[in-house]
This record gives structure tokens, sequence and C-alpha cells, in this order.
């Protein structure tokens, strides 16, 4: 059987899969790059390039309306022309896309996340879903405007609860840093700072999800770790229409805002505290069934 050879990459094209997070995206780059320096390329020379029967079937994945398979994956990256790193970094894209649940899509990202050449690329996608993914780094950043502070890992890792070690304070400390939402000012002190963080929503919802279930998993220690007159812990079920619960989202917004504006005008903050705030259906009804 005679392999088909592998399709050189066009040295006018410069694209690399290192720079994206959604295949689909680096897909419709690539189609756009070569369609303005390739004369005669075209849905159909690729699909033909990459042995498909569907002339067509690159623009369906291009757009969303098909997936890649195991098959057709391999297919592409020969008819990408990518090197044998590049077509592993596209294979995990994919995986990363088509991921049934939240489980396989976090393994895919942090196989993703591993590559050296994204990390350089897109830098602050790995650096947030850390920060994210950590309980702990959104407390050590709270825990650094209070008065007592002290950049000691071993200091910080002990106030925490529960504990963690000298090293993750330690790496924390850095992320922080890193991301700039700790800054040292001239005095040497590490104070808060609020810049502006942009990555893919991809990112964001994933590390807001794990953020979410870590902080509930706080939550559900504090029942047994926290004496009851340092917490506040409370539940309500109740039967409503989907516009009294809409209300309902609305005042708990209004509620939160409240909270952060008191807690903001704070200067002499000495503990951090967790608000865990949840509203949603136990029971299946019109406004649920399409969910």
């Amino acid at each position: 059987m005679t392999e088909r050879p592998r399709p050189k990459r066009n040295p006018q094209v410069a694209l690399s899969v290192f720079d994206f997070l959604d295949y689909r995206a680096y897909l419709r780059a690539y189609y756009d790059a070569n369609k303005r320096t390739r004369a005669g390329f075209s849905f159909r020379t690729f699909s033909k390039r990459a042995g498909l029967r569907s002339p067509n079937f690159f623009k369906l994945v291009m757009d969303g309306d098909r997936n890649l398979g195991a098959e057709t994956v391999p297919k592409f990256a020969d008819a990408l022309g990518l090197s044998a790193s590049e077509r592993e970094f596209f294979t995990d894209l994919v995986a990363f896309e088509q991921a049934e649940n939240q489980t396989e899509k976090t393994r895919s990202f942090e196989r993703i996340a591993s590559s050296r050449r994204f990390r350089t690329a897109r830098r602050i996608d790995g650096l947030l879903l850390t920060y994210l993914s950590h309980w702990y780094h959104p407390a050590i950043r709270e825990l650094a405007a209070s008065n007592n502070f002290r950049e000691e890992p071993k200091w910080i890792a002990k106030q925490l609860r529960p504990p963690i070690t000298a090293a993750q304070a330690a790496q924390s400390l850095e992320l922080l840093q890193s991301l700039g939402l700790l800054q040292r000012e001239l005095n040497g002190r590490l104070v808060q700072r609020e810049p502006t963080l942009t990555t893919e929503h991809e990112v964001t919802a994933m590390g807001a999800a794990s953020f979410h279930r870590q902080m509930l998993a706080r939550a559900s220690e504090s029942i047994d770790d926290i004496p009851a007159q340092l917490r506040d812990l409370a539940a309500l079920t109740v039967c409503v229409s989907a516009k009294t619960a809409a209300k309902v989202k609305e005042r708990i917004h209004q509620f939160r805002e409240a909270i952060t504006e008191l807690c903001d005008a704070e200067s002499e903050g000495t503990v951090v505290y967790q608000l865990n705030v949840q509203w949603f259906p136990l029971s299946r009804g019109e406004e649920t069934e399409n969910s």
C-alpha cells in the first residue's frame, strides 16, 4: 500500500495552529489565508487532497455543521501539512471542542496547556485557568488586602482553611503577580490590583465551573470545620413560575452587588470570607425542558 505524500506547507501562509484554542477558527484562518495566496485553492481541492469523498466536508466542519471523527482527524492533519507536534496539538483541539462533558473538556485542555508552544502563544489563557482552578488563589489575593498580611508562604499557608502547603502559597504569589492581580509598590509591599484580563470564553467558562465546584466543596466542609457563629448556611425550597424565578435571580444579583459595595468600602479587613449563592431548579417545567 502506497502512503499518500503529505502536502508541503505553503511558505507564504504564516499560520500556526498553536495560536488557536478553537480548531474551527484555525480551519477558517487556514482557508482564508490559502484562498488569498494560492491560485485554485478551494474546499474541493482540500477535500481531494485529504482523500475525502464529500467535496464540501471541509466547509461543513469549519462552519460547525459537522464534527471530525477518529478517521477524519488524521486526514485533515495530512492535508493541512502539520508536523508531528502540530498534529498532536490539532487532535487535542478537536477533542477539546467536541468533548461531551466537562471532565473530558478539562482533560483535553490540560493536554493543550502542557504544550510549551501554546503556553508561549497563549500565556494568559493557561495562567487564568490555573487561577480559577484552585480555590486558594482568589483567597490569597484577598488575604493580601488585610492589614496584617505577611508575604511569607508558611504564614499564608497556615492562615487558609483548610491549610495549604508553603510551596502552594509561594506558587500562588508568583501566579498572582504574573496575572497582575498583585503588584509590588515602591516600598516593597504587595497590594491588590485590578487588571484587564481578556481570554477565550471557553477558558473562562471552564475555569469558572471549576472555581464554583471547589467553593461549593469548601462550603460543605465548613458545616463540620467552622463554628456555627462564624458561618451562615441556609436553604429554601419553593415552587414558583418562570417569571418569579427570573425576578428572584435579579434580586440575588442586586444582593451580591450590595454585598460587594459594602465589602469594597472596608479598609481594615482581617479575615477572608467566601459567599456562595445558588438558585437552580429541582424539577422540570416548561422553562427547563429544552435546557
